[in-house]
């Protein structure tokens, strides 16, 4: 096999798209501080107890594990950010206030999570820590809505589910709640039959709201139609009024709700959302509640964020306009390094022709040039 040869699924960025990456990048973390989120950088590697506290056993399956020489315990490459930044509230900073902290940087995976996604996403996301109200989880769908408006996507389908159902469901039956793992798997998969044949040894009004899930699928109207559905479950009604909050705070999205989309179910515990733009069919950005990430840690921390790939995002998005730039001789002497100098002060991209060799580059558009007339250096326009 040549050795230029990557695994599957793993790909450089070459110029033109990594500058796309990267504007986006700073782009975004920029709107973040504005909102008051400050800048973490969780590192590449933890031991591997760390990296799955309270994730859920599928984590397990997309993490890469190798053996620390040091210390002869096994470690992890995170996969996922998000448990890290948990870690850093809980144990780093300590803090009891209302805590807002972003981040940005590569993960791997085990496997591609779709058909043409790399397993060396670049993630980057936000989390408010210490606030179990729906305040919260509202600008945190404002902060990832905003984020896509950012990159150009004025046409967003936002998907809304809440874990809070489920549960309300299942803690009114002791029966239901045994085989959790097995309706979780069924009302993933909208499997109206197998939840049919599994729920008839429930009582009544147990199946008659786990059958009801699958159907409870549409815009905002199917709020209402939960209401009716579920009016004999209690607690389900709290679950639903946030959703119908969070639907009038939902600004020019187009909002689905989906009460069987329970895709993080063991790991959030409350509001999931997703959100989608056309010409990617999974979804760009994912986020919800999971306070019980913090209490894993040893410190119980409400908590709520979002994430998504900078990678996939830039990939829909037009190409950037190559950047204007100045082509400079290369020299000593000392009024053309001023010149050049100064010019770079100023934010202009100055780029030196080598001797012997032309300059070959996709990024740049040299429309400028420093020549030397009438005995100083001077900028001309070139063309």
């Amino acid at each position: 096999m040549p050795n230029w040869l990557l695994p599957e699924n793993i790909a450089d960025v070459l110029p033109s798209e990594a500058r796309k990456i990267e504007d986006l990048r700073r782009l975004l973390l920029d709107n973040f501080r504005l909102y008051g989120y400050e800048l973490v950088m969780p590192p590449m590697l933890e031991y591997l107890e760390s990296l799955l506290t309270g994730t859920g056993t599928d984590m397990d399956l997309r993490i890469f594990k190798l053996v620390d020489q040091l210390s002869g315990r096994t470690m992890g490459v995170r996969a996922d950010m998000t448990t890290q930044v948990a870690r850093i509230d809980a144990h780093l900073l300590n803090r009891k206030s209302v805590t807002r902290l972003c981040y940005a940087g590569s993960v791997l995976h085990t496997r591609p999570s779709g058909l043409h996604s790399t397993r060396e996403p670049l993630q980057i996301g936000a989390e408010i820590y210490g606030h179990a109200g729906l305040e919260a989880d509202a600008e945190i769908q404002e902060l990832a809505l905003a984020s896509l408006a950012l990159a150009g996507f004025s046409q967003v389908r936002l998907d809304l589910c809440h874990v809070g159902v489920l549960r309300a469901i299942l803690a009114m039956d002791p029966q239901a709640k045994v085989r959790e793992a097995e309706l979780f798997s069924l009302l993933e998969a909208k499997d109206v039959p197998g939840i049919s044949a599994i729920t008839r040894d429930l009582a009544p009004a147990t199946a008659q709201a786990l059958l009801a899930l699958p159907r409870l699928y549409g815009d905002a109207a199917v709020i209402g139609e939960a209401r009716s559905a579920l009016a004999n479950i209690p607690g389900a009604a709290a679950a639903l009024d946030e959703l119908d909050l969070l639907v009038k705070l939902a600004g020019d999205a187009s909002v689905t709700v989906d009460l069987a989309d329970l895709r993080g179910y063991h790991y959030h515990s409350g509001v999931m959302f997703a959100a989608y733009v056309p010409g990617l069919p999974n979804a760009v950005a994912r986020g919800g509640r999971y306070d019980h990430v913090g209490e894993a840690f040893g410190r119980a921390r409400p908590a709520t964020g979002f994430s998504l790939d900078l990678r996939e995002l830039a990939r829909l998005m037009p190409g950037a306009e190559r950047k204007r730039a100045i082509r400079a001789p290369w020299g000593t002497d000392p009024a053309l390094r001023a010149k050049i100098a100064d010019l770079r002060r100023a934010g202009e991209v100055v780029m030196q022709a080598l001797p012997g060799h032309d300059n070959e580059q996709d990024e740049f558009d040299c429309d400028r040039a420093v020549v030397f007339r009438d005995g100083i250096w001077t900028l001309e326009q070139l063309g």
